[in-house]
């Protein structure tokens, strides 16, 4: 996975995770995609983004669903 087209930055869009530090987050684009919205249309309204900005978002998504969080519990 592509992760370096993923950033993270308090200062930008709240510390959303975002496409190369632009003001796009994964999330907006993972809801376009959900709408049903194609990529060429997604990239024409973003030209500032390239395909693999799309796939890096896809890929970011799996990657946090694939993650778990466990309760630490004192020994």
């Amino acid at each position: 996975m592509d992760i370096d087209r993923i950033t993270l930055n308090p200062a930008v869009m709240g510390g959303k995770p975002c496409i190369r530090g632009l003001r796009v987050t994964v999330g907006t684009l993972l809801g376009l995609m959900a709408e049903g919205v194609g990529r060429d249309r997604i990239l024409s309204a973003y030209p500032y983004l390239e395909p693999e900005d799309l796939d890096a978002a896809l890929a970011y998504a799996a990657w946090r669903l694939e993650e778990r969080e466990e309760t630490l519990t004192a020994a």
